[in-house]
């Protein structure tokens, strides 16, 4: 089964972003993701429309952050994601009128939602500045800076 990785990606979209001084369009962004600048668009549409980020056309125009780091927690982001499904595993229903199938899927379903509630608490507790600050602690230990590391390049 694959993972949807969305959230991850836009954390890291978000992140990149924050180190630029101005707009960063949604080409070097596809090209920094390795994906396709239509993508990155309708991604980043959804995180408009909940005031995370704001666009400019034009020329200088791009994506910019619309608030602190300090005020955009990952649970905000994954909100204006859509709120992907967060467990990957479910139950069973092909035998409805089964016991035991009702009574795994009564202990699953408690667990799966306590899973979720924990797990979404802890996406509001964190936020995208503490993210940057463990960027930055890691770059501190390395020789490179960040715009010379070659898959993460926003120069044209």
């Amino acid at each position: 089964m694959k993972r949807d990785s969305r959230l991850s990606g836009v954390l890291h979209v978000l992140l990149h972003m924050a180190e630029q001084d101005g707009p960063v369009t949604s080409d070097l962004l596809a090209k920094a993701m390795q994906t396709n600048p239509v993508v990155i668009r309708r991604t980043m549409a959804g995180l408009r429309e909940q005031g995370l980020v704001h666009s400019e056309k034009g020329h200088g125009g791009g994506w910019t952050l619309a608030r602190d780091l300090r005020q955009i927690s990952l649970r905000d982001i994954y909100d204006a994601l859509g709120q992907p499904s967060l467990l990957a595993i479910g139950h069973r229903t092909e035998a409805p009128g089964c016991l035991v199938e009702q009574a795994v899927n009564h202990r699953l379903g408690s667990a799966f939602r306590e899973a979720e509630e924990l797990l979404l608490t802890r996406l509001g507790d964190v936020t995208l500045a503490e993210l940057s600050a463990d960027f930055h602690a890691r770059m501190a230990g390395r020789s490179i800076p960040p715009l010379q590391d070659h898959d993460h390049d926003f120069r044209d």
